[in-house]
């Protein structure tokens, strides 16, 4: 049994790569952002040949290994205690393949930021998520909802191939040719079937995008959600909205940032009117900006447990009256909470839910609440079953649980069939699985 007592003896072909604890980068190495982590080692992969040098190594030795890209997922389970941690931040290249097809190859271990800004040179985004210091790693498996949503799908939707070392320290190329079944698995529950290496994405041609970030007063009745939802179906595709509930003094709150993917402010301006013919916002301001003002590398920072709050995620496939009104509730009965709404209508429901493995095609409205200690995951439970009844399904990489009803609702019916035999067919050994089947 792992504890964190455990060593690693790491191989020749590491030397120079390991970092254990009383090392003075360890301190920075050891967490995610929401879980501090005691790890008997830390590798610093510079390639899939370190990558299956480890795999290996960890694997002789009885210790656990977690793969980390950047860090920032909820569960935090990419770190641990007495195991080995595989970081793979320093695999961390962005290359354009192919400027007019808009190809590009992307390390794990990129930040996102990174990537919009050497993308930005060439002209070139990729729909990818909402955070700059997120990597490509978890990202690029899990599913991608970010501001080019709407027009360009998941990132998962965009990825042509796929370098993965195995189970076993094999290293195959995965795409819709060779390793068909592995290169399904890879688009939403690559966690569990190996080491992704590299990810090669479809970019898409965008310079700048207008954005408008605007406040309005969200009753308990949940009309103003009911209002914001009616407003993104009569949008365009090229318009993708984030926002979240909060509170300015006694009212609630809802504060929407709209990204609108086209470089003409004429054009912006026509995209927007659905959203802007409603009530009149509590404040408004718009700009023409780069993508990288949304996808931005100041938003990079280091990783110390130091987001503690649980999470999770329901995917609706409409707000109705109903599940605003339960979205208006859960936000009122957890304190400190912050309930973050998208709504993902568009380009996603194209794609067949047995294409990848995010199955949720049906959904127009991802929610996710976001609730800070003192309040427990039992007690976010409570207060989200009600918005679960009117959309079950969750994204797995705002999942801060990790048990078996995580794993159903992240992949649900056929879909999590499918995961789980492809699973322990990569992984027969459990070495990757990060929920349990």
């Amino acid at each position: 049994m792992t504890t964190a007592a455990a060593a690693f003896a790491a191989p020749p072909e590491l030397a120079g790569r390991v970092v254990e604890p009383g090392h003075p980068r360890y301190r920075l190495l050891r967490s995610t952002y929401t879980r501090v982590g005691s790890p008997a080692a830390v590798v610093l992969a510079r390639d899939a040949r370190d990558a299956a040098a480890a795999l290996a190594a960890a694997q002789d030795q009885g210790l656990a290994l977690t793969v980390r890209s950047g860090g920032h997922a909820m569960s935090g389970r990419s770190t641990n205690d007495g195991g080995v941690v595989l970081d793979l931040s320093g695999m961390n290249g962005v290359e354009v393949l192919d400027r007019a097809a808009g190809l590009v190859r992307l390390g794990p271990g990129a930040r996102w930021g990174a990537v919009a800004e050497r993308l930005a040179r060439d002209g070139l985004a990729i729909s990818s998520g909402d955070h700059g210091n997120v990597a490509v790693g978890g990202l690029a498996t899990g599913g991608g909802i970010g501001w080019l949503v709407r027009r360009y799908g998941l990132t998962v939707d965009n990825v042509r191939a796929a370098e993965v070392v195995l189970a076993d320290g094999t290293q195959v190329r995965a795409d819709e040719r060779r390793h068909r079944d592995l290169f399904w698995a890879v688009r939403g529950a690559g966690a569990g079937v190996g080491v992704v290496t590299s990810v090669e994405i479809e970019a898409m041609p965008l310079r700048r995008i207008g954005v408008v970030e605007m406040a309005f007063e969200a009753k308990a009745d949940g009309k103003a959600l009911v209002r914001w939802a009616a407003a993104m179906a009569a949008s365009p595709r090229e318009v993708t909205t984030g926002a979240f509930l909060a509170r300015d003094g006694s009212r609630a709150v809802l504060v929407v940032t709209a990204a609108v993917a086209a470089d003409d402010p004429e054009a912006v301006r026509a995209a927007l009117r659905p959203l802007l013919s409603g009530p009149r916002p509590l404040q408004a301001k718009a700009r023409m900006a780069p993508y990288t003002a949304l996808v931005s590398t100041a938003h990079e920072h280091r990783n110390a447990g130091q987001q503690r709050a649980s999470s999770t995620s329901a995917l609706l496939p409409e707000m109705t009256p109903e599940a605003a009104r339960a979205l208006m509730r859960a936000a009122r009965v957890l304190p400190g909470a912050m309930v973050h709404l998208r709504w993902i209508g568009g380009a996603p429901n194209d794609v067949a839910a047995d294409a990848t493995a995010f199955a949720h095609r049906d959904a127009k409205v991802f929610a996710s609440p976001l609730f800070p200690p003192p309040g427990t995951w039992d007690d976010l439970r409570r207060a989200w079953e009600p918005v679960w009844a009117h959309g079950p399904g969750s994204y797995v990489n705002f999942e801060s649980t990790t048990g078996a009803d995580a794993f159903d609702r992240s992949y649900p019916g056929a879909t999590g069939a499918r995961v789980k035999e492809l699973w322990r067919r990569y992984d027969p050994g459990g070495v990757f699985r990060p929920l349990p089947i």
